[in-house]
């Protein structure tokens, strides 16, 4: 069943001079206007189209891709502002309502909210501010190092206060944080060990031996461009580790450890050497 708000593959019935007329199943027949059309596509193609209502209230097709999609979190501009609502830029025609009702302070023009998509009782795709109504503080479903899509949402006492997976609230610790997050901003995580109350605290690079490839790739690339040999090995400073190779002490301290159990370096007290 085709989904408004979401992608949808949809079969291409025939051409009007408006565009073409796709099948929407339940919803019947949907235009996907010309300019949004493929000049190559033919009756009987199957296209991915984003599906929405236009300004009467009818669904439309569209090959364009908006900013996020009915069930994520975005941080959009807004471009407008009416006696119904703010309007936000979403990537298509037609912007993006957030009713006065769903938003934590009035909204300047100009200006960028991090905001949820939903549909409201209509099927109207609109947004609010409000995500403690759509982001859920629990999850049991995450696994140690499981990577994840993570939107810096606010500072805390803490560190960072982020949405999981558009789903889900988590944290990013301070201690975790090697520079400064920005806010709407979607980025890579992992689930750090997960916790018995089911909330979620997040790593900004992968933890554990799961990591060793990619980083040991780091290291002995480093390696190569000093000429075999690098003055820092597990005795050395921690921040003087991160500021050469980007990563925690703990995380090199394993990485190497890999890489001599490889026979790839030799390891002393105060610096790696390269095994030729």
């Amino acid at each position: 069943m085709a989904q408004l708000g979401q992608y949808n593959d949809m079969t291409l019935l025939k051409k009007e001079h408006m565009g073409w007329i796709l099948d929407g199943g339940v919803w019947g027949n949907i235009l996907l206007p010309n300019r949004y059309s493929p000049e190559d596509c033919k009756a009987e193609d199957t296209l991915k189209v984003f599906l929405y209502l236009d300004s009467e209230d009818r669904p439309i097709a569209t090959t364009q891709r908006p900013r996020a999609t009915v069930g994520q979190v975005a941080s959009l501009q807004v471009k407008s502002v009416n006696q119904v609502g703010a309007f936000l830029d979403w990537g298509l025609a037609k912007d993006l309502l957030v009713p006065f009702s769903e938003q934590k302070r009035p909204m300047t023009e100009g200006d960028f909210h991090t905001v949820f998509l939903y549909l409201d009782n209509s099927n109207r795709i609109v947004a609010t501010e409000r995500l403690n109504r759509f982001i859920k503080d629990q999850a049991i479903q995450y696994q140690f190092n499981d990577k994840v899509k993570v939107m810096p949402y606010s500072p805390t006492d803490l560190g960072y206060k982020v949405v999981v997976d558009d789903k889900y609230w988590g944290v990013v610790h301070a201690a975790d944080m090697r520079k400064p997050l920005t806010a709407g901003k979607k980025i890579e995580g992992y689930i750090k060990q997960p916790r018995e109350d089911g909330k979620l605290d997040v790593s900004l690079k992968p933890l554990g031996y799961q990591k060793t490839g990619p980083l040991s790739d780091v290291i002995l690339e480093k390696l190569e461009q000093a000429g075999g040999e690098v003055p820092l090995g597990d005795k050395s400073p921690a921040d003087a580790i991160e500021d050469y190779f980007g990563m925690s002490k703990r995380v090199f301290k394993m990485t190497i450890g890999k890489l001599y159990k490889d026979k790839k370096i030799i390891i002393e007290k105060e610096r790696i050497l390269l095994v030729k």
